[in-house]
C-alpha cells in the first residue's frame, strides 16, 4: 500500500487516482506495485466491470518516472533501475493484455510512464489540456514503456517523428493521430466517472460505450499534420535530417534543429527500435526494451542528458558523438544486446 496512489470502488468501477501531484504524477516503484496489485485482484474479482485511472491534480495525469532514481542506480552500479524497469515493463504488459476494460482519462501531460499507462488500454480519453510526448532522446535514452511497439503502429513517418523529436501533442493531434481515441471535456470527467460508477457494468466494452456514449464529444479539429511528416520515412536518421534539410517551411526547419539538439546515439538506437518494433509482438518489444534500457546505463549520454536537463539543467550536454553521422552500426548493435539476466518475466 501506498499513498501515492488512492484506490476506490464505484460500483462496478474500479476507480484508480495517481496521487503525486506536485510531481505531476510520475510513477515510483511502489506506484506500479500498487497498480500491478490492484489491476490483479480486480481482474479476478467478478464484481468489478471495468477499470479507470486518472491524475490528482489539474496539470498532469503522468508526466513520466522517477529518472533521477534511474540515474543514482546506474552510477551507483545497483540494481534500483532493473528492478524499477522489471516492475513498469510487466506492468505496461499487463495493462496490454488485461481482460476487462481499460480507462484511462489522459489530461493534462502525458509523457514516459504515463505513455505506458494509457496507450496499450483500450479506451483513452483526452481533455482540454491533453499534452502527450515522449521527449526521452533528450536525455539521451529512447522512448520506452512500449513505445517501440505502439509507435510504429501509428504509422512509420508518424512514430519515428514523435520518438525521435520528441514533439508535442495536444488535444487535437492527439485525436487525430490516435494516442487518444475519445474526448470529454475536462469539466466533464467527475460525471462521466460517476455515471460509470452507476452503470451496470459487466467487463464488456458494450457497457463501457453505453456510458461513453453520452458524455463523448468531436473534440478540436485543428490537427493538420504536416506533409513534411514524409521525411521520417527515410532509412535513417542522417537520411531524416538530409530530407528535411531539402524541404522549405519553418515546420520542417524547426525539426531539423530539434533533432540536431538530442542525443545522437540516443536518436540512432531509438529509429533502429521504432524500426524493429514493428515486427515484434508486445511481449518481444518489452523483452527488447529492458536489454536497451541496461545496456543505456552503460553510456555516457544517458548520464549527460539527464544530468543537463534535470540536475545542473544547464540544457547543454555534451553528447558522445558530434553528429548522428559520427554514431557507427556497431555502437547501435551493441545497445540492443541481451542483457537482462533473468529475461522479463510477465504477469499473466
Amino acid at each position: 500500500m501506498t499513498d501515492q496512489i488512492i484506490s476506490k470502488v464505484r460500483g462496478k468501477l474500479g476507480h484508480i487516482t495517481l496521487n503525486r501531484p506536485k510531481a505531476l504524477n510520475a510513477l515510483t516503484q511502489e506506484m506500479c506495485e500498487e497498480l500491478t496489485r490492484l489491476l490483479l485482484e480486480w481482474e479476478r474479482d467478478e464484481k468489478i466491470g471495468a477499470v479507470l485511472i486518472d491524475g490528482a491534480g489539474d496539470r498532469g495525469f503522468c508526466a513520466g518516472g522517477d529518472v533521477i532514481l534511474l540515474h543514482d542506480s546506474g552510477k551507483a552500479g545497483d540494481d534500483r533501475a532493473e528492478q524499477f524497469w522489471r516492475e513498469e515493463y510487466a506492468l505496461n504488459e499487463l495493462i496490454q493484455r488485461y481482460s476487462k476494460p481499460y480507462i484511462t482519462l489522459i489530461d493534462g501531460v502525458v509523457m514516459g510512464g504515463g505513455v505506458g499507462l494509457s496507450v496499450h488500454g483500450q479506451h483513452r480519453i483526452a481533455g482540454d489540456n491533453t499534452l502527450f510526448a515522449m521527449p526521452e532522446t533528450g536525455i539521451g535514452y529512447f522512448p520506452d514503456v512500449g513505445g517501440t511497439y505502439f509507435l510504429p503502429r501509428l504509422g512509420l513517418d508518424i512514430g519515428q517523428w514523435l520518438g525521435l523529436t520528441g514533439a508535442r501533442l495536444k488535444t487535437a493531434e492527439a485525436l487525430e493521430i490516435g494516442v487518444a481515441n475519445g474526448y470529454i471535456p475536462s469539466d466533464k470527467h467527475e460525471w462521466f466517472i460517476k455515471a460509470l460508477g452507476e452503470a451496470d457494468l459487466d467487463g464488456s466494452d458494450n457497457a463501457v460505450i453505453d456510458v461513453l456514449d453520452k458524455f463523448h464529444e468531436k473534440g478540436p479539429m485543428n490537427a493538420d499534420l504536416p506533409a513534411a511528416l514524409t521525411a521520417f520515412n527515410e532509412k535513417d536518421v542522417p537520411s531524416i535530417l538530409n530530407a528535411l534539410d531539402g524541404m522549405s517551411g519553418e515546420w520542417a526547419e524547426k525539426q531539423a534543429a530539434n533533432l540536431r539538439k538530442k542525443s545522437p546515439l540516443a536518436l540512432s538506437v531509438t529509429f533502429e527500435a521504432i524500426k524493429r518494433g514493428l515486427d515484434l509482438n508486445f511481449k518481444e518489444a518489452m523483452t527488447q526494451e529492458l536489454d536497451l534500457s541496461l545496456n543505456f546505463l552503460k553510456t555516457q549520454d544517458f548520464y549527460e542528458g539527464i544530468r543537463a536537463q534535470l540536475i545542473d539543467k544547464d540544457r547543454n550536454p555534451k553528447w558522445s558523438h558530434e553528429s548522428v553521422e559520427a554514431v557507427t552500426d556497431e555502437q547501435v548493435d551493441r545497445l540492443f544486446k541481451t542483457t537482462a539476466n533473468p529475461p522479463l518475466k510477465f504477469l499473466n
